[in-house]
């Protein structure tokens, strides 16, 4: 046992919100794998995502699909399971539980009945992607997802006006439509950076202004998981 860390195998009541990799199976830590091994019950967004990634450190354990769509039924259920004392783990499809996936009424729940909630540091996507963009990372917010419609406009010109460093995360499907909506908002000579498929093979980071890279991937066209990168307004 690390000093001045207490056991998985210690008696208290514990969530766990363990990152996992997101993309490369390499890029978990062996803290997490060590938390895995030891707890009664791991939450996932997709049982069969999961099922692999657990299959290949062979790790056996219960798990429990937890995502957008049922969390607000059974975050009670789980929290009386704590309470009584089974240790659990979040973990999601890709990167840290609670950025831009679910964790956020898991862990309130857990803080209003005074059960402790232990985050392990390791994989998230922005962090690798805001680092390699070459736009300044001294200073930044992160947006996740854009309103689909609702509040998308009235969020663009808020934005125009940020003067940090933006992150946003996007799907390939909608890349495009929101790099002429930044051009148009933000300005088309504003830089930016997409990275795509971080840790994977095909890893790609894409720099320019809001115009070149809007024009390159419609000429291309877009796959991948998406971080895009923003600079603010000088």
């Amino acid at each position: 046992m690390s000093q001045g860390r207490l056991s998985v195998n210690a008696t208290y009541t514990m969530l766990y919100i363990v990152p996992t990799p997101v993309g490369n199976l390499k890029d978990i830590t062996l803290r997490s794998i060590e938390v895995l091994q030891e707890v009664d019950l791991i939450l996932c967004e997709d049982t069969r995502t999961s099922g692999k990634l657990l299959s290949h450190y062979g790790i056996q354990k219960p798990l429990m699909a937890y995502h957008m769509h049922n969390e607000h039924k059974i975050v009670d259920r789980l929290v009386d399971q704590l309470s009584g004392g089974k240790k659990i783990a979040l973990i999601t499809d890709a990167g840290t539980p609670g950025i831009s996936d679910p964790a956020f009424l898991l862990v309130r729940a857990c803080a209003h009945r005074n059960i402790r909630v232990e985050s392990l540091p390791g994989a998230t996507a922005f962090v690798p992607a805001l680092v390699s963009s070459g736009i300044p990372c001294n200073r930044f917010c992160f947006e996740g997802f854009l309103p689909l419609k609702k509040g998308r406009q009235t969020l663009m010109k808020l934005l125009a006006e940020e003067t940090r460093t933006m992150v946003f995360y996007e799907s390939p499907m909608r890349l495009v439509k929101t790099l002429k909506e930044m051009a148009t908002y933000f300005g088309p000579d504003r830089p930016c950076s997409v990275s795509r498929e971080l840790t994977k093979l095909y890893e790609e980071t894409r720099r320019g202004t809001l115009q070149e890279v809007h024009d390159h991937y419609v000429a291309t066209g877009v796959k991948g998981e998406i971080v895009l990168i923003v600079q603010g307004k000088s």
